[in-house]
């Protein structure tokens, strides 16, 4: 189908409007991958109740645009399965590939139409050259924006994990830079090897590799000293660093995401400029007004969260309330790939436990991830209903207002103008075959 085409529909989420709408048309142009027209519908429009002939029929279901992941790593696979060290020590190369081709599809028939994915996670620029087979129709998925390599300073995030396989440290993959020069130099490689976002590590467990390893605060004493809980986060970086490799990145129109687990990591972000911070499990009110005044969007990570800080997680749904509370701009994206690809709206689902309503959710998990990408700079707008648009178009049976689950389940997924899922099925997925000339 290559000529424009109308969705109908009878009930439809306007992320612009934070609103439910009723009898809107939507008009895509398959060719350009865009929304051409957007319109109320009269009775009149579709006469005796059917949709004309090449039209689609999506009365009855509830549309809203593709969601965005706003925090993902395709070439990882849920620790449930394996450890993230043996993950990147011991799975090939061609296998973590065929993992995050998988991972993709799975993502989009969930409905994502966009991953924002924060590195490679000790796979090079590849989440680069999957993002481009994507692009090519090689293989179906989201619309990529990736990190390539995280930045650390030397004895941060590349040392291997705590006190793992002897001792012995192993590399994780980011790019170790120390000093303003080096981060500028390793900013100017991410985007040459392809980085739509550049991703650093404000703060990490620097103490690791020793025995014992140092406790998180407030110390515990404990016959079992130390405890498994994970060591505490220090700062990787000086300010001058992190405002070096800011202002680097918005030389080439590249939106910079910090992952900080301390305030101070945070703060130092904030002040640089950084678009989006992520994580942040001790953050404070004062924090939390800083990123308003900064329109700072906050990334709370809550689905991983609830698995990997389980004795915190009530304490850090209570931070995410207060940043509600505050009027924190928020963005859906929990760590997936640490959970299993296709489950990304657990993090909708704690957004709504954290006070949001189901209308703010859905604008955070579209519009939110459309500015965490980078807003306009992604070069493409995406994650609302409007001319100009690209065609993302989600649809479900049920509406989540009534069953919270509802978004686990959906029936039609549109990307680029391309259907991708209908009546619950794929479709479009594996390219017809050329047969020999005869």
């Amino acid at each position: 189908m290559n000529t424009p085409y109308t969705i109908h529909t009878s009930t439809l989420f306007d992320p612009k409007k934070k609103a439910f709408v009723e009898n809107v048309s939507v008009k895509v142009d398959p060719k350009s991958g865009l929304i051409v027209d957007v319109y109320e519908r009269s009775e009149s429009d579709i006469p005796g109740g059917s949709v004309p002939v090449g039209d689609v029929d999506l009365r009855g279901k509830v549309v809203m645009p593709g969601l965005v992941d706003a925090h993902t790593h395709i070439f990882i696979h849920s620790y449930d399965e394996r450890p993230a060290l043996v993950q990147k020590r011991d799975e090939s190369i061609p296998e973590r590939i065929i993992r995050a081709t998988h991972h993709v599809r799975t993502a989009l028939l969930a409905g994502c139409t966009t991953y924002r994915d924060l590195s490679s996670e000790s796979m090079g620029e590849m989440d680069a050259q999957i993002r481009d087979c994507i692009n090519r129709g090689l293989i179906p998925g989201p619309r990529l924006f990736v990190a390539t390599r995280a930045l650390a300073s030397t004895g941060s995030y590349e040392l291997r994990s705590e006190n793992h396989a002897n001792g012995v440290c192993y590399p994780r993959g980011g790019e170790a830079v120390d000093g303003a020069d080096e981060v500028r130099t390793a900013v100017r490689r991410r985007v040459a090897a392809g980085a739509d976002v550049i991703k650093f590590f404000a703060d990490y467990r620097r103490r690791i590799m020793r025995y014992p390893p140092a406790q998180q605060h407030p110390y515990i004493p404990s016959p079992t000293h130390p405890p498994q809980d994970p060591n505490p986060d220090y700062l990787v970086f000086h300010q001058e660093e992190i405002d070096a490799l800011v202002k680097e990145a918005n030389l080439a129109k590249v939106p910079v995401v910090c992952h900080a687990g301390t305030i101070e990591g945070a703060q130092m972000a904030i002040n640089a400029g950084v678009v989006s911070i992520e994580h942040a499990y001790h953050a404070n009110e004062d924090l939390f007004k800083r990123m308003v005044e900064k329109g700072t969007v906050f990334v709370p990570t809550l689905a991983i969260c609830e698995r990997v800080h389980a004795k915190r997680f009530d304490e850090i749904m209570e931070q995410s309330k207060l940043a509600y509370k505050l009027g924190v701009r928020f963005a859906c994206g929990g760590d997936t790939g640490t959970y299993p690809h296709g489950q990304s709206v657990r993090e909708c689902e704690l957004l709504r436990e954290v006070g949001l309503s189901w209308e703010e959710v859905l604008e955070a998990a579209t519009v939110g991830g459309w500015e965490a990408c980078g807003g306009d700079l992604c070069g493409m707008r995406f994650g609302w209903f409007e001319k100009g648009t690209r065609a993302d178009i989600i649809a479900v049976n049920i509406d989540p207002r009534e069953d919270p689950k509802a978004l686990r389940r959906v029936d039609f997924v549109m990307k680029d103008g391309v259907i991708h899922k209908r009546d619950g099925k794929a479709v479009g997925m594996i390219s017809d075959h050329h047969e020999w000339d005869r």
